[in-house]
C-alpha cells in the first residue's frame, strides 16, 4: 500500500473571494477549488469541510481526472468571523489524508446596516457641510464631515459624490473607526460642478470585503457665484 503525502494536497481556495475575505455578495454563491493531486483517480471520494462541519463528499468521474474541482459551499454554513477550510481524499489502496487548511475572514454586515430603500441607505447621516457655497470665495475647497457609521471598520472605503462627479476617498486606516470623518472637496471639483441652486452632495462606501452601504441621504447644497465679488485665484 501506497502512503498519501500529506504535502501532495494543495490547500483549498476560494476565488470569488475578494483580498481580505468572504462578503455578503460572495457567501451568497461559494465555491471551493480543490487544485488536481498526483495519481488522481475515478472513483476517489473528496470530502469538504467548513470548520468542523461535513459540507459534502464528492466522487471523482472519468472527466474530472486531473482537473480542478469546483465544489459549492451553501450559504447556510457561513456566518460571520474566521473560518478555516480543508477537505480530505479517501482512495482505494491509500490512508485517508487531510489537506492544509484555508483561513478566511467572513464578513457579512454591510456597512451601516442592510436596509436599502429606493437606492438610499437610511443608517448613514447625511455628510455635514456648508448650506451655501460662494464660487467666489472659494479658497482651499470646502469642508465636510461624516458621522461614524454602523459596523464601520478599517479599511472601509468611502467615494463622496459632489453633483455628478465622484471623489474617492482613502480607505480608514486602524484608528479612524468610531471617528468622524473630515476632508475638503477639492476647490477644483467644485468649480469644475460649477453653480447649482439644488446641488446634491451624498457619499457611499465599501468595505473590505466589497459589501456596499448604499447611498446616504443626499444634503442639497446652494452653489452660486456673486456678480458682484471677484474671483479669487484659482492657484
Amino acid at each position: 500500500m501506497r502512503l498519501f503525502n500529506g504535502s501532495e494536497l494543495s490547500p483549498p481556495t476560494l476565488p470569488a473571494c475578494a483580498s481580505h475575505g468572504i462578503g455578503l455578495h460572495a457567501a451568497s454563491h461559494l465555491t471551493a477549488r480543490i487544485a488536481p493531486y498526483p495519481d488522481m483517480s475515478q472513483g476517489d471520494l473528496v470530502e469538504l469541510f467548513w470548520n468542523t462541519r461535513f459540507v459534502l463528499a464528492h466522487p471523482i468521474q472519468a472527466d474530472e481526472v486531473d482537473r480542478a474541482l469546483q465544489l459549492p459551499i451553501p450559504a447556510s454554513f457561513v456566518f460571520g468571523g474566521e473560518a478555516h477550510l480543508h477537505y480530505r481524499v479517501l482512495r482505494v489502496g491509500h490512508r485517508a489524508q487531510k489537506s492544509p487548511g484555508l483561513s478566511v475572514a467572513v464578513k457579512l454586515d454591510c456597512p451601516g446596516g442592510s436596509l436599502l430603500q429606493d437606492g438610499e441607505n437610511q443608517f448613514l447621516a447625511p455628510v455635514q457641510l456648508p448650506d451655501t457655497v460662494c464660487l467666489n470665495d472659494l479658497k482651499r475647497g470646502v469642508p465636510f464631515s461624516i458621522e461614524p457609521w454602523r459596523h464601520m471598520a478599517a479599511l472601509d472605503s468611502l467615494t463622496l459624490r459632489w453633483g455628478d462627479l465622484r471623489l474617492d476617498l482613502p480607505p480608514l486606516h486602524a484608528s479612524q473607526p468610531g471617528q468622524p470623518i473630515k476632508g475638503r472637496i477639492p476647490k477644483s471639483m467644485v468649480r469644475e460642478a460649477g453653480q447649482d441652486a439644488h446641488l446634491e452632495v451624498t457619499y457611499c462606501i465599501l468595505d473590505r470585503v466589497g459589501n456596499p452601504s448604499g447611498w446616504a441621504p443626499a444634503r442639497q447644497v446652494c452653489v452660486y457665484r456673486d456678480p458682484t465679488s471677484i474671483d479669487i485665484p484659482k492657484g
